[in-house]
C-alpha cells in the first residue's frame, strides 16, 4: 500500500476519569430510532444516463421528458450548459440562473458562467451574474474588478478592493489579475510601501518570481535591491555580504539560507556565520535558518540531529520543533534528554495526552512513580490512543462518554425530505460525489446543530458514511461524542467472517476501513488504492492468486465483500511477515515495505509505544496511532467492552478485556479519536 488520504485528525471530547465508585459503566451503544428508510428512486438510472448524454452532447430533452420534474434535473441541464459554456447565450444563462440560482447547481453554473463571460469580456453579463460571496475566488474577484473597470466604475472603492487583492498574500496571482493590477499601478494605487509589503510576503513564501514582479514600478535603486534579494532566495550568493545592514536585508538573507537548509542543511549551516556576521543577524534571523537545518535533519534522524536541534535559539522553537526534540531523543533511547525536551514544551502542548503519557513513561523510567501516576491519570481521562495506553499503565477502565440523542421521528423525516438533502443523496447514489457535496454543503449552511446531526444520520441511512467525519465536531465539540455516527459499522457480518478466517481482531479490520475509506465502497486514492480497505489492484491480484480466487480486474475491488476478503487476507500476510506485531503491519500497510524496513533497522527491539512515536513520516505515525485507537472504539461497538490497548498493540486477540466508564463529573473538552 502507499500513503493515502489526508490523515483523519484526532478530535476532542470531554471527561474526567473518576474512580469506579463514581463512574457510570458505558455499555455498548443502544439501538436508537433511525431515520425513515430511504425510498428507492426508480428514475436514478435514467438520471445517470441523462447526465452522460448531456456531457457527450447527445442529450434530447424529449427523450427524457419524464425527468423534467425530477429533483436532479437541474444538474442534467447544468451538464449540458457546461459542455457549451463558451457559446452559451446570455438568455440561456439567465434563464438557468433564474430557475436554479439559489440551489447548488446554480452556484456551480454561476462560477463557470462568470469565467466564460470574463474570457469573452462580456462585462454587463458578468456583473449581472456576480454574487459578493464569490470574493474568495481570486480569479473571479479579479475578473469582477476588470468588469467594474470596463464599465467605468473604477472609483475609490475599486482601488481599495484591488489593493486588498494585491496585499492578501505573497503567492502568485492568477492571470485574471494582470489587467486590474496594471490599472491600479497606473492610477498610483501601488505605492512603494505596498510593493515592498508584497515583496516581503513573497520572500517569506520563497517565491522570487513574485518578488521580481512586485518590484516593477519601484524607483530604480529600490528595484535593483529587490531583484538582488530575489536572486539570493533563488540561490545563495556572496553579493548579500554587501547589502545594507537593515532589518529587511537580514530577513531576506535568512529566508534564502532557510530555503537552502531544506535541501542542503550542511551547506546552509556552513554558510550561516558568514552572512550572520556581515549583516548582523539577530537570534530570530539565525533561528529561521537553524530551524530548517534542524528540521530537515531530524526528520531523517541524521547523526547531527541533536546538535542542530540544540543550536536553534529558544526564540525560534515552536510546537513542531519541541516535538521533534523529544522524538529524536527517544529514537536514540536517550530517556533523560527526551524527558527534558518534553518539560521544555509550553503548557498547552505538554498537556496533550500524547506528551502527558510520554512524560509519565519517562518519569517512571527515572524512578518518579508518584509523578508518573499523576500524569497517567490525567492522560487516561482522554479517549484516544495515548489515553488508552495511560489507563492500561495504572489499571483503570477506559473513559468514554457516548452521546445518544433522542430526536423525534418527525424531526428526522423533515430533514430527510429537505430538497437539498434529497438531491445530495440522489447524486451520491449515482456516483456524482463532488456535486453531492455541493448540495450537502448548501443544506448544512441552513441547518442548526440538531439538524446537521440528523442530516448525518440521513446520509448514513443512504450509505454515505463520511459525512459524520467531515460535518461533526467542527464548531461543537459535544458532537465528537456521537460515536454511533462518527464510527459507522457496515458489512459487519463480512468483517467478522473474514477476521475469523484470518485469525484477526475484527475491531482492527473495522478500524482499518474507517481510517482508509470511512466505509465508502467506491473510494479511490491518488495512488489508485480502491474500495473499502483501499487495496491497490496489483496487491488485490496477487492476494487473489495466492488464495486461489478468480480475479476479475481492478473493478472487483469496488465490491465490498471482495475488498474485505482481499484486504483482511493481506493484513494477515503483513502480520505474519512482521512477526505478529500489528503496529508493524499497520505501518507497512500505510507507508510500504521500504520505509518500514528502515524504521525497524534503526530502532530494533524498541518498545512499541516509543517505536510508533518515532516513526519519521507524520502521516504513518498518526495513522498507526489512529487505527489502534479506532480499534478500541470498534471493539466497544462490536462487543460492549474492549481488549486492552497494550495487548492489542502487541498482536494478542485473546487478551483480558476492559470496561468503559463515563465519569459523572465532566471536564473541559479533550481530544478523542
Amino acid at each position: 500500500m502507499l500513503p493515502r488520504p489526508l490523515p483523519l485528525l484526532f478530535a476532542a471530547l470531554a471527561a474526567t476519569l473518576a474512580t469506579a465508585a463514581c463512574a457510570q459503566t458505558t455499555a455498548a451503544p443502544p439501538t436508537v430510532a433511525s431515520v425513515p428508510a430511504p425510498i428507492a428512486d426508480p428514475l436514478l438510472p435514467r438520471v445517470r444516463a441523462a447526465l452522460e448524454a448531456a456531457e457527450n452532447g447527445s442529450f434530447d430533452a424529449a427523450q427524457y421528458a419524464d425527468l423534467a420534474r425530477h429533483p436532479l434535473y437541474g444538474w442534467v441541464e447544468y451538464a449540458g450548459l457546461r459542455r457549451n459554456i463558451d457559446s452559451l447565450s446570455n438568455a440561456q444563462a439567465q434563464s438557468f440562473l433564474a430557475r436554479y440560482g439559489d440551489q447548488a447547481a446554480g452556484g456551480a453554473f454561476r462560477e463557470i458562467w462568470l469565467a466564460a463571460t470574463a474570457r469573452r469580456e462580456d462585462w454587463p453579463a458578468f456583473i449581472a451574474a456576480w454574487k459578493p460571496e464569490l470574493v474568495k475566488n481570486t480569479a473571479l474577484r479579479c475578473a469582477e474588478l476588470s468588469a467594474r473597470q470596463a464599465l467605468r466604475r473604477a472609483d475609490a472603492q475599486w482601488t481599495r478592493d484591488a489593493q486588498a487583492v494585491w496585499s492578501a498574500s505573497g503567492k502568485a496571482l492568477p492571470n485574471e489579475c494582470d489587467a486590474p493590477m496594471a490599472l491600479l499601478a497606473a492610477q498610483g494605487g501601488l505605492d512603494d510601501t505596498l510593493r515592498w509589503q508584497r515583496i516581503d510576503a513573497a520572500a517569506a513564501e520563497g517565491l522570487p518570481a513574485v518578488m521580481r514582479s512586485a518590484a516593477r514600478g519601484l524607483p530604480a535603486d529600490q528595484q535593483a535591491q529587490a531583484n538582488d534579494y530575489a536572486a539570493f532566495i533563488d540561490g545563495v550568493n556572496e553579493r548579500a555580504l554587501n547589502w545594507p545592514k537593515t532589518e529587511r536585508s537580514r530577513r531576506m538573507a535568512s529566508y534564502g539560507l532557510a530555503r537552502l537548509g531544506k535541501s542542503a542543511p550542511d551547506a546552509a549551516e556552513a554558510q550561516l556565520p558568514k552572512y550572520a556576521n556581515a549583516l548582523g543577524f539577530s537570534d530570530e534571523d539565525r533561528g529561521r535558518v537553524l530551524y530548517q537545518t534542524a528540521l530537515w535533519t531530524v526528520a531523517s534522524y541524521g547523526p547531527e540531529s541533536a546538535q542542530r536541534l540544540n543550536a536553534v535559539p529558544a526564540v525560534s522553537y515552536d510546537e513542531r520543533l519541541h516535538e521533534w526534540r523529544a522524538r529524536e531523543a527517544m529514537a536514540r533511547s536517550d530517556w533523560s534528554s527526551a524527558l527534558a525536551a518534553i518539560r521544555k514544551m509550553g503548557a498547552k502542548q505538554r498537556g496533550d495526552s500524547r506528551w502527558q503519557y510520554f512524560e509519565a513513561r519517562l518519569s517512571e523510567r527515572a524512578g518518579d512513580k508518584a509523578g508518573a501516576d499523576r500524569l497517567y491519570r490525567e492522560a487516561a481521562r482522554k479517549p484516544e490512543f495515548h489515553g488508552f495506553l495511560a489507563a492500561d499503565r495504572i489499571g483503570q477502565p477506559y473513559a468514554l462518554c457516548p452521546l445518544i440523542p433522542n430526536d423525534s421521528v418527525a424531526a428526522k423525516a423533515t430533514i430527510a425530505r429537505d430538497p437539498a438533502v434529497l438531491r445530495a443523496m440522489g447524486l451520491y447514489k449515482i456516483e456524482r460525489k463532488s456535486w453531492a457535496v455541493r448540495e450537502w454543503d448548501d443544506a448544512l449552511s441552513r441547518f442548526d446543530n440538531d439538524q446537521r446531526r440528523i442530516a448525518v444520520e440521513v446520509a448514513q441511512s443512504h450509505g454515505w458514511f463520511d459525512r459524520a467525519v467531515f460535518s461533526l465536531g467542527k464548531g461543537n465539540p459535544e458532537e465528537l461524542r456521537l460515536y454511533n455516527l462518527r464510527f459507522p459499522l457496515h458489512h459487519d457480518a463480512t468483517i467478522r467472517r473474514e477476521s475469523a478466517k484470518n485469525n484477526l481482531d475484527p475491531a482492527w479490520v473495522a478500524a482499518e476501513i474507517r481510517a482508509e475509506s470511512v466505509f465508502d465502497p467506491n473510494a479511490r486514492s491518488g495512488a489508485n488504492a480502491m474500495g473499502l480497505m483501499q487495496v491497490v489492484p496489483a496487491t488485490g491480484a496477487n492476494v487473489s492468486k495466492r488464495l486461489g480466487l478468480p480475479w476479475g480486474g481492478a473493478a472487483t475491488l469496488y465490491d465490498s465483500d471482495t475488498n474485505i476478503i482481499l484486504g483482511t487476507a493481506y493484513l494477515r500476510e503483513l502480520l505474519d511477515k512482521y512477526g505478529g506485531q500489528p503496529y508493524f503491519a499497520m505501518a507497512g500497510y500505510n507507508a510500504g515495505p521500504a520505509p518500514l524496513a528502515r524504521w525497524q533497522s534503526q530502532r530494533p527491539g524498541m518498545d512499541a509505544d516509543f517505536w510508533i512515536e518515532t516513526i519519521s513520516y507524520k502521516e504513518t505515525r498518526e495513522y498507526v496511532a489512529r487505527v489502534l485507537a479506532f480499534s478500541v472504539i470498534y471493539d466497544w461497538r462490536l462487543n460492549g467492552d474492549a481488549m486492552n490497548m497494550t495487548d492489542r498493540m502487541r498482536g494478542r486477540i485473546d487478551a483480558p478485556r476492559k470496561r468503559f466508564v463515563c465519569p459523572l463529573a465532566a471536564a473541559p473538552a479533550a481530544k478523542s479519536p
